[in-house]
């Protein structure tokens, strides 16, 4: 979905993927950093963000699909890499915050940026052989591999409550993908090894973003993954240029990438994300309508009630960790 830095502490209450992406500028543990706005809660302000959020990554969902008879996936994520990488540096020198820029965590941003790649390569798959609403209902899943997975590598605890939105979620993924095992549908497993991908990435940074600034994060994000694009993309000795008609998707692409996470960080510091993350749900619906209006997809009633599930898990994820939040926060006083 995105090239996106994805969230700190915000992806444990159960950020979708891409969704989960840039919000590390708001979760960082206080460091020498400043965030970019201030704590705020205006949640009227902070929706119209989030809504902007949703246009770019729809946005993106359609012009990856657009040029995936052209250009294969490594290529895709090579032009969005570089439009990234070229804005990071202008915008960075602009601010003069390219001095946040470190090299003392190279290891786990290599780490995080190639389990982000993986996963941003299977999901450009994926958008040009399923239906869009099944990428995204599966899409979705990722932040229920974070509660499964962040007990392991982050040593958070895993409550009963987690678990019962772990089972739902899982339990309306398989409803999405109706697996065939006499029939292996590669783009359905594409989707759902990206959502995992995300959730690793989620995890990564984190880590990550307890010591390093959104800039920093950024710069090796689509540097790295530029590297890794055009390796990927030459490793036949041969890269698709884009052309008339695929140059300016390529444009949308890097574009709108970056203009999704910048909307979600936004609207995350003007409001607290057990507001805001539910109107992220709009995309599932939205795509499956842009699906039906674009691409002639016929809506399922397998795929509604699997993502109904998974929205549901999430819904339960966000309350109970709100919830433990005002807990802690009142043993404080």
């Amino acid at each position: 979905m995105a090239a996106a830095v994805v969230a700190a502490p915000n992806n444990a209450i159960g950020l979708p993927p891409q969704t989960a992406g840039q919000t590390a500028l708001d979760n960082r543990a206080p460091t020498r950093h400043k965030s970019l706005m201030p704590e705020q809660n205006r949640p009227l302000a902070a929706s119209l963000w989030m809504i902007g959020s949703i246009v770019a990554f729809l946005a993106m969902a359609v012009a990856g699909r657009e040029v995936s008879a052209t250009h294969d996936t490594f290529e895709i994520m090579t032009f969005r890499s570089l439009i990234g990488f070229v804005i990071v540096c202008a915008v960075s020198l602009a601010l003069k915050r390219h001095h946040e820029i470190q090299t003392t965590r190279l290891p786990r941003h290599i780490f995080r940026n190639a389990l982000h790649f993986t996963g941003q390569n299977l999901w450009f798959y994926a958008l040009a052989v399923i239906p869009l609403g099944q990428v995204f209902a599966l899409e979705f899943t990722s932040p229920i591999w974070v509660i499964l997975l962040a007990p392991i590598f982050l040593g958070e605890t895993l409550t009963r409550t987690k678990l019962v939105a772990a089972a739902l979620g899982l339990t309306g993924t398989l409803i999405v993908a109706r697996p065939d095992f006499a029939a292996f549908d590669p783009g359905i497993a594409a989707a759902a090894l990206a959502a995992l991908c995300f959730a690793g990435t989620n995890i990564a940074t984190k880590a990550l973003t307890r010591r390093e600034s959104i800039v920093s994060i950024m710069f090796w994000l689509t540097g790295m993954q530029l590297i890794m694009g055009l390796v990927m993309a030459g490793y036949d000795g041969h890269i698709t240029l884009p052309t008339t008609q695929t140059l300016p998707f390529l444009i949308l692409i890097g574009l709108a990438g970056l203009t999704a996470h910048f909307c979600l960080t936004t609207a995350l510091s003007l409001a607290p994300a057990s507001v805001i993350i539910p109107v992220d749900f709009l995309r599932l619906p939205l795509a499956f309508a842009i699906g039906w209006l674009l691409y002639d997809e016929q809506l399922e009633l397998a795929v509604i009630l699997g993502a109904a599930l998974i929205l549901s898990a999430i819904i339960l994820n966000l309350r109970a960790n709100a919830g433990a939040a005002k807990r802690a926060a009142l043993q404080q006083i």
